[in-house]
């Protein structure tokens, strides 16, 4: 049976998810639009969330905004962690809904690390070295015995996710955890198609993503894994490179769009 919050508690939580959903959306907008110029020859650059952070704190007032950014983020872990463990969405104490909550801290776990770096940057720390961390893990995992099936395992997964994001954009799923019903009929429409966007422009991020981590399992090559940032190289190697890295850039721009839409018209309850 989950544990009940008080009213006074679960207030704050929403509040603080709100906030987190609206500062995660942040995050991806600037990494889309740092790659949309970068796709135009207008500047900007291509790079990932924690390359994001960075440029905020370059910004006129970049280490108060970039705190809140974290403050933001955290909010965030603790909503994925208050779903996880309190299930306010009723996923249940079966398998699929057990491996549901696992991914709700996976999730928080990944953007406490988000959370952290923009600490540390904040501090005077440099992020770089996140590629560096991410073929460490992947070279640990290969040396492991059936390491290459473990890490080509993981690459299927990161595949089979960005499948999901694909399904949910195109479904009712997207639109049921959403309290639209202030919006007209135009505005509830062209939210949706931005929402779309944003989702499916991630879907491809997660397929580029993982199929680098199967080229890295086939090869045994750690050196073969990349993230956001390779993913956006990659596009804009690829003939016709500036303008698929423009369509994908501008997803990411919609996804951070769609995070802003969550903050404010998501249905949050901590005791749902």
């Amino acid at each position: 049976m989950t544990q009940q919050i008080s009213d006074q508690p679960a207030e704050w939580i929403e509040r603080l998810a709100r906030f987190g959903y609206a500062s995660k959306g942040a995050v991806y907008f600037l990494v889309g639009l740092l790659a949309v110029q970068a796709a135009f020859g207008k500047g900007g650059e291509t790079t990932d969330t924690e390359g994001a952070l960075e440029a905020i704190v370059r910004q006129p007032f970049g280490q108060i905004l970039l705190g809140l950014v974290a403050i933001g983020l955290m909010g965030y872990v603790i909503w994925r962690f208050v779903e996880a463990i309190n299930d306010p969405e009723r996923k249940g104490n079966d398998f699929k809904g057990i491996a549901t909550r696992l991914t709700y801290v996976a999730n928080g776990l990944a953007y406490a690390g988000l959370a952290w770096t923009a600490v540390k940057i904040i501090m005077g720390s440099s992020s770089s070295g996140n590629s560096d961390s991410k073929e460490e893990w992947t070279a640990r995992l290969l040396n492991q015995p059936f390491g290459q099936w473990l890490v080509g395992t993981i690459g299927a997964g990161v595949i089979a996710f960005a499948f999901y994001y694909l399904y949910r954009a195109f479904t009712q799923k997207l639109q049921r955890k959403l309290n639209l019903s202030e919006l007209s009929s135009t505005e509830r429409q062209w939210v949706i198609a931005i929402c779309r966007f944003g989702l499916a422009a991630r879907s491809v991020v997660f397929f580029l993503i993982g199929w680098f981590v199967i080229q890295a399992a086939y090869m045994a090559q750690s050196s073969k894994v990349g993230g956001l940032n390779e993913a956006l190289d990659t596009l804009a190697g690829q003939p016709y490179g500036p303008w698929l890295l423009g369509v994908v850039a501008l997803g990411l721009m919609a996804y951070g769009v769609y995070m802003v839409v969550q903050a404010r018209y998501r249905h949050l309850d901590p005791n749902m």
